[in-house]
């Protein structure tokens, strides 16, 4: 053990002399491994980042959340002119399927429209994100209140005139006074805030719930009507705890399909999304552009590898006569052989640990500039980037060390000399 500590002590400090004094040289040689290792991690980073960031957002929907409409999340063997041609779901298919599909746990029904102003007072918010609900949509997305309450299934049914507010909004409009009770106007009407939602913070994926307004429903089908086109409708579904979710699906579609009259030869004019598979499409992404990313640093690290292997040739032919020296003492084979890998992996390492520390100094001022989105630098990714380090000094060192080990000591000393 003490042989392998001091053949590691001499090879530092062989590794520090060469930065020493052939600066220039061998930091160039280590630019190749610095930009391959900030390039690999970096993408790592990067696609981690942006997996917590959407995990993040999407956590407060269960995984087996299904979302009911005309369009398909993902690729179709219907043809589009085929899909235009669906119907929107309906709210009378949403009544429906609350009371006709067993093993569901919470149902809504919601509109898509654009974002509108809300006054109170002399106060006035814009760009508003509306979210016209029914009141399953509370259990379904897991809402936490800051303030308030959230409306019930008689204020849904009859489309009263209450409101939640997204915290941002809230804030907006009345700052510090207590929001609940007051009245807001919006779609020229008057709207009884019962409700705050607690901070939820910016996010990449889709606006958040803090400049969010959320109100019954049928509020917006009186002022919209039922089969305008700008309010893109959706049923979503939240499964009951432990129901097999393929056969839940088939219930759901048999059942929709008895409802629309489709003929056993027709398909289905509506489509099953499921959120799992968007987190799986989303994953697939993040793969696809991590291996692009792997590649790239990759070719880097080739480059790298082979100004690391530049600098242990020139350094074996410096050194011959001290390696003459060393087998003319005792030196074993293995001796010179471990003294030049180590060496070869510990100017890897050097230039992994620069690409690593601009990646973290990257990630630091990154985050500065993106609000509540955090980029983040694993230990897992540290990891990765120390390892890819030593592996491609190992590979860049072993043929120069392997010659080195080979050298005759007698032709080494007066080859040297």
């Amino acid at each position: 053990m003490l042989i392998y500590l001091r053949v590691l002590k001499e090879s530092l400090a062989f590794a520090i002399n060469a930065l020493r004094n052939n600066k220039l040289r061998t930091l160039l040689s280590l630019l190749g491994v610095t930009i391959g290792i900030f390039s690999i991690i970096g993408v790592l980073a990067a696609v981690d980042s942006l997996k917590q960031e959407i995990k993040g957002s999407l956590s407060s929907l269960d995984n087996s959340t299904i979302i009911l409409m005309r369009f398909s999340f993902g690729p179709s063997e219907i043809p589009q002119w085929k899909r235009e041609q669906f119907p929107d779901v309906s709210y009378e298919e949403y009544q429906y399927i609350k009371r006709n599909v067993p093993d569901v746990d919470a149902v809504s029904y919601s509109l898509n429209v654009r974002a509108e102003s809300i006054k109170y007072g002399d106060k006035l918010v814009t760009g508003v994100g509306i979210a016209p609900v029914t009141e399953g949509y509370y259990n379904i997305e897991s809402l936490k209140l800051k303030e308030g309450r959230f409306f019930n299934e008689s204020e849904s049914n009859s489309g009263s005139p209450v409101i939640v507010l997204g915290d941002e909004i809230a804030d907006g409009l009345f700052g510090n006074l207590n929001p609940i009770g007051k009245e807001v106007r919006l779609y020229g009407q008057r709207f009884t805030v019962i409700g705050v939602l607690e901070k939820e913070g910016t996010s990449l994926f889709g606006p958040s719930k803090d400049g969010s307004a959320i109100l019954p429903v049928n509020v917006v089908r009186r002022i919209y009507g039922s089969n305008n086109k700008s309010a893109f409708p959706s049923i979503v579904i939240k499964p009951a705890s432990g129901v097999d979710i393929p056969e839940f699906n088939a219930v759901l579609a048999q059942r929709l399909r008895q409802l629309r009259g489709l003929k056993p030869d027709d398909v289905n004019n509506f489509f099953i999304n499921q959120l799992s598979g968007f987190t799986d499409l989303i994953d697939n992404i993040t793969g696809t552009m991590s291996t692009i990313g792997g590649f790239i640093g990759l070719f880097s690290l080739l480059v790298g590898g082979f100004g690391i292997a530049n600098i242990m040739f020139v350094s074996v032919k410096e050194r011959t006569n001290l390696i003459g020296i060393q087998k003319a003492l005792g030196a074993k084979n293995r001796f010179i052989l471990l003294q030049f890998l180590f060496e070869s992996i510990i100017l890897a390492t050097i230039g992994g640990l620069i690409g690593l520390g601009l990646v973290w100094i990257i990630t630091i001022i990154a985050s500065q500039f993106t609000g509540d989105f955090e980029f983040i630098l694993s230990a897992g990714n540290i990891f990765a980037g120390l390892f890819s380090s030593v592996i491609i000094g190992l590979i860049a060192g072993i043929v120069p060390a392997l010659m080195a080990s080979r050298l005759d000591p007698v032709e080494a000393i007066r080859t040297g000399m």
